[in-house]
C-alpha cells in the first residue's frame, strides 16, 4: 500500500510557491489526492494543505522539499493521513464534552490518541474508567496547588509528548505562563455569548433576557482571556418558550459538536494559524 500524506505549508505569498511544492511531489512520485490553498489579503502569507499517495519514504519528501522550504523560508509539516493525535483532555466537573470526545475517539470518528484525562475534581473519574482513559485529579483551590496542577500539566505534555490540550470544560484560567508555553496547542470551548452574560449563570441570565440564539466557540487559548483565534463557531435559534434547564441542554449539545469539531479539523491538520486568525482547510 502506498503511503498516504498530509502536507501543510504557511510562508509570504510569493510567485512560484505551488509549482515549487507540487514538483517536488512528482519529483517523489507523489499523486496528490487533496489539495487546498489560500493567500491572505491581510498579512500576505500564502496557506496550503495537501494530501498526497506515493510509494516514497518520508525521507524522500523531506529531501526533495528541503530546498523549497528553504528558498520560501516556509513553516511546514509532512504527517501521515489519520495518525491520532497525542492529546490531553482537562475537565471540572461537566461531562457533555469530555463524553462526546470519548465516545466518538472510541468510535473511530476522531483521531485523537489521550493518554490521560487531568481534572481538577474527582466527578468524571467514572466517566473516564467507562472509556479505559486513565484519570487523575487534584484540588485547585489558591495559588500553590494552581501552580502545582500546571507543573502537572506541563510534566504530562513532556512525558506522553503531547500535541494539544483540550479544555473540555475545565473552569480555572490557566496562567498566562503556561498559556505562553504552549501557544497554538490549547483549545477552549465556552458558550458564544460569553461577553454579554458573564458569571455562574450565563443561560439563567440569557433566559432573563429573551435571548434567540445561543451557541458556542471553540477557540486556542492565550493569555488574553477568551480572545484566542477562532476555530468553530455554531449557534441554534431559541425563543421565549425555553426554559433556563432546556438553554442548558441545548448550548451543551453545542459546545459538545463544536469542541469536537475543532479537535477532528487540528487532529486532521485542517488548522493553520494567521495571526489572530485561523485558515480552515475543511
Amino acid at each position: 500500500m502506498p503511503n498516504h500524506w498530509i502536507l501543510s505549508f504557511a510562508c509570504d505569498d510569493r510567485a512560484g510557491i505551488v509549482h515549487a511544492i507540487t514538483g517536488a511531489i512528482v519529483a517523489c512520485g507523489g499523486n496528490i489526492t487533496e489539495s487546498q490553498q489560500f493567500s491572505s489579503a491581510d498579512t500576505d502569507r500564502f496557506f496550503m494543505r495537501l494530501q498526497v499517495e506515493a510509494e516514497a519514504p518520508r525521507e524522500d519528501f523531506e529531501r526533495e522539499l528541503a530546498p523549497v522550504v528553504d528558498r520560501y523560508g516556509m513553516q511546514w509539516q509532512l504527517d501521515d493521513v489519520g495518525r491520532p493525535l497525542r492529546t490531553l483532555v482537562l475537565v471540572s466537573k461537566a461531562a457533555h464534552c469530555l463524553n462526546d470526545m470519548l465516545f466518538r475517539q472510541r468510535a473511530g470518528q476522531l483521531a485523537v490518541e489521550i493518554p490521560l484525562v487531568l481534572a481538577n475534581h474527582p466527578d468524571l473519574a467514572s466517566l473516564a474508567a467507562f472509556y479505559d482513559v486513565p484519570f487523575e485529579h487534584a484540588p485547585v483551590v489558591d495559588a500553590a496547588s494552581k501552580a502545582a496542577f500546571e507543573a502537572r500539566i506541563l510534566e504530562v505534555v513532556e512525558q506522553h509528548d503531547i500535541e494539544l490540550v483540550v479544555l473540555a470544560r475545565y473552569m480555572q484560567i490557566l496562567s498566562p505562563e503556561l498559556c505562553e508555553r504552549l501557544a497554538g496547542r490549547i483549545v477552549n470551548i465556552h458558550h458564544s455569548f460569553l461577553p454579554g452574560f458573564k458569571g455562574a449563570n450565563p443561560y439563567r441570565q440569557a433566559h432573563a433576557r429573551g435571548v434567540k440564539l445561543i451557541g458556542a466557540t471553540a477557540h486556542f487559548v492565550t493569555s488574553e482571556l477568551d480572545e484566542g483565534p477562532i476555530i468553530e463557531q455554531n449557534v441554534v435559534r431559541v425563543d421565549h418558550a425555553h426554559s433556563p434547564a432546556q438553554l442548558v441542554a441545548i448550548g451543551q449539545d453545542e459546545e459538545s459538536r463544536t469542541l469536537t469539531r475543532a479537535v477532528q479539523w487540528i487532529s486532521e491538520d485542517r488548522v493553520l494559524l494567521d495571526g489572530q486568525r485561523t485558515i480552515i482547510f475543511r
